[in-house]
């Protein structure tokens, strides 16, 4: 993996004069897919993802107890925000004497990657657009892709995905992954259940050393994301564009759960799995299986059994084989899919419904 030289992003009290118009317009951005996309979630989900959202803008400690009033008084006053914006059209971004369409991730980047800034712009689930500024850590070039390692964030949507691909530019956030894998941390203590997340817990001091623990767990991860990612763009590249189109068309629907739950064993198949099993480090794999949902699970039980089977003996052949299988497996379920998304029939989603619960490997 090759790295390259980044100079030091300014000071977040330097961040406004430095890049102050592209960082409003992006913030503004965010708010206006907020406001358009604030309804996908239930209120349960919502309400979580608000707090969230109030801890990262007022730099709160994970370990901090939100302040009540503040939180409700912010929360109102965001939801009126949202209610004057959600019909405006998104800004260009302004970057020194030119303004760029805010989905030119490339172009924005070529004009801030020097001073130390990234930029990403995206569809994700639900349609739902996202944008991003951070400072920029690294720059890695890795088997003909591209990659982003961002620092702190200075704009970001109510949803911060850790990681988005866009071509073969792959941009990771260490913050919003730092934030994920806390919530997954303090997911796993209400029970502390015995499983493939207290496996990967286990593996760093966090009873002693909670922030060092937490770091480490951060720098594993970031090269789990980059393989997923770079599973993902694989993955795209063999489906085409059709695929984006039929996630479009079942937005919102069991039918689209499961086909991205087929892509992600695909992607995984093609590269996540195997770059694990070859790094062979025991806390990024019970991780990954840690985050499996139960979707995943019931679609590929013979990774569950080739896991349990590691984690018995030490023998990585059966996750190996599974991996192997997998790549020729979901790549057929992929391909069926696309046949009956192309032949459109009137019952698409229950057909493919159908396929893919028949589907088990």
């Amino acid at each position: 993996m090759t790295f390259l030289p980044v100079i030091e992003p300014a000071s977040p009290e330097q961040v406004s004069s430095a890049i102050a118009p592209a960082l409003s317009a992006t913030r503004n951005n965010c708010h206006i897919s907020d406001a358009q996309h604030a309804t996908d979630f239930s209120l349960c989900v919502y309400l979580l993802k608000m707090r969230e959202y109030f801890r990262w803008e007022n730099r709160l400690p994970f370990s901090a107890t939100l302040p009540h009033n503040e939180l409700t008084a912010w929360l109102t006053e965001r939801e009126r925000l949202w209610e004057t914006v959600g019909e405006q059209p998104f800004e260009s971004i302004p970057v020194g004497k030119r303004e760029y369409d805010p989905f030119d991730a490339d172009t924005i980047n070529d004009q801030i990657n020097h001073q130390g800034y990234v930029y990403s712009s995206g569809i994700g689930r639900n349609l739902k657009p996202h944008f991003f500024i951070g400072s920029l850590e690294e720059i890695r070039r890795h088997n003909g892709y591209t990659l982003y390692l961002s620092g702190r964030e200075y704009a970001r949507d109510l949803v911060a995905p850790p990681a988005m691909s866009l071509g073969t530019r792959i941009f990771i956030r260490r913050e919003s992954l730092r934030r994920m894998l806390w919530e997954k941390l303090e997911e796993w203590r209400w029970n502390k259940p015995a499983n493939a997340m207290q496996k990967a817990i286990a593996c760093y001091d966090f009873d002693s050393s909670p922030e060092e623990a937490l770091n480490r767990m951060v720098d594993n991860e970031i090269h789990s994301v980059m393989l997923h990612e770079i599973g993902e763009v694989m993955a795209g590249e063999t489906l085409g564009s059709d695929w984006e189109n039929l996630l479009a068309d079942l937005s919102q629907s069991k039918a689209e759960l499961m086909v991205r739950a087929v892509r992600d064993h695909l992607a995984d198949s093609l590269s996540t799995l195997p770059g694990l099993l070859e790094d062979g480090d025991p806390a990024s794999l019970h991780f990954y299986i840690a985050n499996l949902g139960n979707l995943r699970k019931s679609l590929c039980p013979t990774l569950i059994t080739a896991y349990e089977s590691w984690e018995r003996t030490g023998d990585i052949r059966k996750l190996d084989t599974v991996a192997r299988k997998g790549r020729e497996h979901w790549l057929s379920v992929a391909s069926d899919i696309l046949a009956l998304y192309r032949e459109a029939p009137a019952d698409l989603q229950k057909r493919i419904t159908s396929r893919v619960e028949g589907a088990a490997l």
